[in-house]
This record gives C-alpha cells, structure tokens and sequence, in this order.
C-alpha cells in the first residue's frame, strides 16, 4: 500500500512525542469538521436502505441526477480501472498517487503526464486521469479544456475521470453539471470538506450504464448506516457550507502570507491547503515533526504541503515552528 498523510501513529512513535500533542497539517482535511447531527442508535442496529434521503440529498448538493454513494473516493479510484480492458491512461503528476497505483495494478500502461502535457498526450491515451483541484500542486484546469478533452477521448470510447476532492469550496470549479455525458466520471468526497474523512463517504458522479456497472461492483451495503445518516445531514446544511467556503478561502490566505514571511513560498494550493516547492523539503519536514506537527513530505518534486491550522493556538504553534526553521 501506497504511504499517504496522516499516518500520526507512527509519526508518534517515531519521534517518541505522545499521540495527543501533535498538529496534524498533513492531510488537506479541513479541521472545523460539519458536526450538525448525532447517529441514532437505529443507524448502527440495521442495515443500511437506499431510500434513506442520502441519494437526493447528493443530487442537490452537486446539481446532478447521476449519484453513486461509494465508501469515499478511494473505492472508485480502485475499482474503475477495473471496469475496462488493458489499455493506455494518462494520470496527472504530481498528483494523488493511488489514481496511477489503481490502473497500473489493473493491468493498464499508466502515462504519466504533467499538467502542460495533458494537451499533447489527450490524442494518445485512451483515459485521462486528471485531480482538479490538483493535489498537491492546486493547479486548476478550466471547463474550456476538459470539455474539448472529454469530446476528443469520447470519440474513441475513452473516459476523463476527474477527482474533486478538494473542489467544495468552489462549486463553480466542478464538472458535476456535466456529468450525463457518457465518458465523464466525477469523484467526489466528504473527507476534504467537510472533515469527515473517517466516516468514509463519496460519491461517483456518471451516466449510466458506467454508474450501475460499478455499483455491482461494490456489492450491497457499501456504505454504512451511519455514515449515510452524516453525509445526508452535511450535505443538506446548506448555512454551513456558505459559511465555511468563506472561512477557509480566509484561513488559507493566512496560512500562504504566514509561508511567504518566513521565506516558504507557495506555488500552488487551495483552500484547504498551501503547497511548497522547496529542495530543504526532507530537513525542514523534519525540524516540523520534532517541533510535534506533521506536514505532508513529496519526494518528486521536493515539497511540503501545509494543511491548515484548525485553532489560534495552533497557528502560533505553526509560526513558532517556522522562526525556528529559520529562513
């Protein structure tokens, strides 16, 4: 298995700094975590039911009918490659790397490919992989070019699938409106966002027949009862999502200028995060986790990714850290 931010155990027990005085800045996920609703007992004591509000409750948050709940992103980005023959796909780089891991286990050539490539590469490949906003770099490709590139692979019976983790603070970011096109596959989490990574809850947004062939796939009960009863409240309070959109583009434009004036600076990210190419990637990471916060390390290209701090005592930690790391 690929290694992925938020591995706070073993960072623990590596630097011997006790589970609870970390700062986790590792993963992207935002800290303020929606809370509205607590599980009824009835959630975990049945079976989980399709007619439980969830599927509509999606259906108005990302303005589409075409809603498949997945247990998170991660289960589609594992069993999508296993939905076609062995063939040539284009995966984003830098990017979150189980998309390459997933196809190149299937049994497909994966193309690496960075952004400026994809343009060039579209007419080669038979899928294009692409995280929209990117992760870690948050480049951004406009509706302009994704459309042409769907148009392009679906004349060969290709796909564009899409990875929006990150694109909830920016609806307008998203391709959701047009996923009845056949060939375009939109993955969409509730770990970013919303927080709430541990309830393990996404979703595949595509056209039929694609949607039911892998939720055949999946099996009943793919997501559990009491994560279908969170996700259907998160996704309805709509007064929460204003608001946070707002605090995080907030925060993380605090956390870019804190970066920049102790010499860090960002050349990409977003609202849930601040990316930093920097060749003292490995020594700065760590001066970081033995100042007990965990920042996410990229080997190819060199980097940190900051996550945001979720409290003032936090960013104080944060700013304490990077004096100390000096310029």
């Amino acid at each position: 298995m690929l290694e992925h931010g938020g591995r706070l155990r073993s960072a623990a027990r590596r630097y011997g700094i006790a589970l609870d005085q970390w700062l986790d800045l590792s993963t992207g996920i935002n800290p303020i975590s929606w809370d509205g609703a607590q599980v009824p007992k009835a959630a975990w004591t049945r079976l989980p039911e399709d007619d439980d509000g969830l599927i509509e409750a999606a259906q108005g948050y990302y303005g589409t009918s075409n809603v498949l709940p997945v247990a998170g992103s991660q289960a589609a980005i594992m069993h999508l490659p296993r939905l076609r023959a062995p063939c040539r796909v284009g995966v984003l780089a830098p990017g979150y790397s189980e998309h390459a891991w997933r196809w190149r286990e299937a049994g497909h050539e994966v193309v690496p490919l960075a952004a400026d490539q994809c343009a060039a590469a579209v007419g080669s490949v038979d899928v294009l992989v692409l995280i929209n906003p990117n992760n870690p770099t948050g480049h951004r490709f406009p509706h302009r070019q994704l459309l042409q590139w769907h148009s392009q692979l679906t004349a060969r019976g290709g796909w564009l699938v899409l990875d929006e983790a990150f694109a909830d603070t920016d609806p307008a970011e998203s391709m959701a409106a047009f996923t009845d096109r056949q060939g375009l596959i939109v993955l969409r989490s509730l770990g970013k966002f919303f927080g709430l990574a541990g309830a393990r809850v996404g979703f595949v947004l595509a056209a039929a027949p694609l949607r039911p062939a892998l939720d055949e796939c999946l099996g009943p009960w793919a997501v559990s009862g009491p994560a279908r009863f969170l996700a259907r409240g998160a996704l309805d309070d709509k007064s929460w999502h204003t608001l946070m959109r707002s605090q995080l583009t907030a925060q993380s434009a605090r956390l870019s200028a804190l970066l920049r004036e102790h010499g860090l600076v960002p050349a990409g990210g977003c609202a849930l995060f601040q990316w930093v190419p920097t060749e003292s990637a490995p020594a700065l990471h760590e001066v970081f986790a033995r100042c007990g916060i965990l920042t996410r390390l990229f080997d190819t290209p060199r980097s940190l990714r900051f996550g945001l701090p979720g409290r003032e005592e936090h960013w104080q930690r944060l700013e304490a850290a990077l004096m100390q790391a000096g310029p």
